[in-house]
């Protein structure tokens, strides 16, 4: 057997894409019923592979779960933090953010579809992944409403809930775009994401400190 790095790189790739067609044909699968209903002999089958090989890979399903949640919300945080940094007016952000909870719903749509069900969903470790992932989320956010003028004054308090009802909004507003069907209904969901967050901005920009 080979040793070479080319042959190493080579494994490596093929192990990589292995990987990923478990974790496509599992959200195809998902598309159908709830994860704690999918058999790993079933992923193994639609993946193409034997079921040995679906533990070269997950130790069990549920491990499954967790890595397709962390596909669908781990890439996001780098690309929220963008928006966070940016300066400029609040309408601004506002439609930056919309913009971005619209792009992903669009591109992963079945990724976003599992996060909706599996949220609240009989999987333990995959609810503790979703929500864990949404706690970082909320803790980026109050990191960065810390350093904003308008928050001065704040309780640490006051602002980890700030923050976690904006990602309320976030996943609120990303199942409201799942269920649109057509441009004037995806229209109409963004309308209203928009909305809601000048509220919830003006609401906070009046917000008395009673701490």
């Amino acid at each position: 057997m080979s040793h070479t790095p080319d042959a190493a790189g080579t494994r490596q790739a093929q192990k990589l894409r292995t990987r990923q067609a478990l974790l496509t044909a599992s959200l195809e699968l998902l598309e159908q019923q709830s994860l704690s209903s999918l058999g790993l002999r079933e992923v193994a089958r639609a993946a193409g592979i034997s079921p040995a090989g679906f533990y070269r890979h997950f130790a069990d399903i549920p491990a499954l779960g967790v890595a397709l949640v962390e596909e669908t919300l781990g890439s996001l945080h780098g690309v929220i933090g963008a928006v966070l940094a940016e300066t400029g007016d609040t309408e601004r952000r506002i439609d930056r953010s919309v913009e971005l909870i619209a792009r992903h719903v669009a591109e992963q749509p079945a990724h976003f579809r599992f996060l909706a069900r599996e949220r609240y969903g009989g999987v333990a470790p995959v609810r503790q992944a979703i929500a864990a992932q949404l706690d970082r989320f909320a803790e980026e956010l109050t990191s960065a409403l810390a350093a904003d003028e308008g928050s001065r004054g704040w309780s640490g308090e006051d602002l980890r809930m700030l923050g976690g009802m904006y990602v309320d909004l976030m996943v609120m507003t990303a199942s409201e775009f799942l269920d649109a069907e057509g441009p004037a209904a995806l229209a109409g969901a963004g309308h209203t994401a928009r909305r809601r967050l000048r509220l919830l901005t003006v609401g906070s920009a009046h917000w008395l400190n009673e701490s």
